[in-house]
């Protein structure tokens, strides 16, 4: 079977923004399917793809997204606590089965979840297994690989992991964390797995469990996590279990939001261990790693601020949908205008690598009571951090916004993500003036929603006033200390 095209859905997903780069390097042509483009841009690898807009959930786009190609990566999976998610997923895989039955795909690679009887899955992972299903039902080529944990810097499961490790010396551990099996499996060799599934005609047509070389309970992988970290941490029975109030515990104690976390923790009570050797026999090219050495792997790749992608790029609140305020009427805005004795280069590599660990420059106290405030009310707070403390892209999420839009060396546009009485958004923006000196901008919109979402915004203003002119003073104090530093490193070539 030749492919010379294929089809890459979930591209802002932890693992589609890790594929797409390594099929581009295998000279293959890539084609990504997006609900919002524009999320995509700056993307290392965005100019080399052709970018589809469309809506695999209501059948929008998918005829041209397939046309022409060989072969299709499905990779979109929600991981949302709603009622009705297994519904919202059976519709888009038939959508989207439909559609390339149409387009004549020669192959279809799913990326499922392990399990053992379905009838005993929980909802995530039964609803997994469906997508395969739906896919073999209409009588496509799938090859459906069924994975467990993935182990990888950025990925959700990983995640909290290490955070509830780093931050309890003493640590609970219900019964399912006791007994309940787990293969893990680092995410170079997920990736590995679906690179060679492509054109290993072995794999066509079968289901095929992967995972790492060991099985462990979920205990055990934290004990190896923080072995591996040099923590002494202790681990006691805790004979409640409740995934409601685990999820509330999770979140507080990590970067995961419950929503988010309530579907992982319910699926602790099914063992998500490989059926066979399947995989070594079809890919024996492929070598899977240990859980301690993924876990090594993965936190060189923190240390060193190389995390590829993260959960947080792919995961969105359900109250901070996307919008532009271009295009909206009824905003108030709050602008700060500076001049600033540095170049305009050096102005945005200062507000472009704000937040994270270097937090927000001024009066951070009102930033992280704000994120106390927000996470009290359900929202993310400032859990979510950012990718790289210096290169931001559009579509990542930066503490509790989420990058809009990216202009290098001119504008970085944040739409909030935190609970609000209405919709806002933040914007840097600088531009040359002489020689040496740049304009500084930093501009707040608001669309208030209601009385409650004016007196919000009038009550803060005050605040606001201050803050603001504190972070423009610091952001123009940094830029002319980074001007320095760079003239000093600067090589004079006559």
């Amino acid at each position: 079977m030749s492919i010379k095209t294929v089809l890459v859905t979930g591209p802002t997903g932890y693992i589609g923004g890790r594929l797409i780069p390594r099929r581009r390097a295998l000279g293959l042509r890539v084609r990504v399917r997006a609900r919002r483009p524009e999320a995509l841009e700056g993307r290392p690898w965005s100019a080399g793809v052709e970018i589809v807009k469309g809506d695999i959930f209501r059948g929008i786009g998918l005829a041209e997204a397939l046309a022409g190609v060989d072969a299709a990566y499905y990779l979109i999976h929600s991981m949302s606590d709603t009622k009705d998610f297994a519904i919202t997923e059976e519709i888009s895989a038939n959508n989207f089965a439909a559609a390339a039955v149409r387009a004549g795909v020669k192959k279809i690679i799913y990326l499922g979840g392990l399990g053992g009887d379905s009838a005993g899955l929980s909802h995530h992972l039964r609803s997994r297994r469906r997508m395969g299903e739906i896919f073999r039902a209409r009588g496509l080529n799938v090859t459906e690989l069924r994975a467990a944990i993935i182990v990888g810097s950025g990925s959700v499961s990983f995640e909290m992991i290490r955070y509830l490790v780093e931050r309890l010396p003493l640590i609970p551990c219900f019964l399912f964390l006791r007994n309940t099996r787990s293969q893990p499996v680092a995410i170079r060799d997920v990736l590995f797995y679906l690179t060679a599934a492509l054109d290993n005609p072995l794999a066509d047509g079968k289901t095929i469990d992967i995972g790492g070389s060991g099985v462990y309970s979920y205990r055990e992988l934290m004990r190896i996590y923080s072995e591996t970290r040099g923590l002494k941490r202790w681990f006691f029975n805790f004979p409640l279990w409740s995934p409601v109030l685990a999820s509330k515990f999770v979140g507080l104690l990590t970067p995961v939001p419950s929503v988010l976390a309530k579907p992982l923790l319910e699926s602790l009570r099914n063992d998500v261990v490989c059926s066979d050797t399947r995989a070594l026999e079809i890919f024996p090219g492929i070598k899977p790693l240990d859980y301690r050495t993924a876990v090594q792997y993965a936190l060189i790749r923190v240390s060193e601020n190389a995390v590829e992608t993260s959960w947080t790029t792919a995961y969105g609140p359900h109250y901070a949908r996307p919008h532009s305020f271009i295009d909206t009427e009824g905003l108030i805005l709050q602008d700060h205008c500076i001049t600033v004795p540095a170049p305009a280069d050096s102005v945005f590599g200062v507000f472009s690598g704000i937040g994270g660990e270097r937090g927000w420059f001024y009066a951070q106290w009102l930033w992280s009571l704000k994120a106390l405030q927000d996470r009290l009310i359900g929202g993310v707070g400032m859990r979510l951090g950012r990718r790289h403390p210096d290169i931001i892209h559009q579509g990542e999420a930066l503490d509790f916004w989420r990058v809009e839009r990216v202009v290098e060396n001119r504008m970085l546009l944040l739409r909030a993500e935190m609970k609000l009485p209405g919709k806002g958004w933040l914007r840097f923006e600088t531009k040359p003036l002489d020689v040496g000196s740049a304009l500084l901008r930093v501009t707040a919109y608001f669309e208030p929603r209601g009385l409650p979402g004016y007196l919000y915004w009038h009550l803060l203003y005050p605040v606001h006033t201050v803050i603001f002119r504190g972070l423009t003073a610091e952001i123009s104090r940094r830029a002319v200390k980074r001007g320095e530093t760079a003239g000093k490193n600067a090589v004079f070539v006559p």
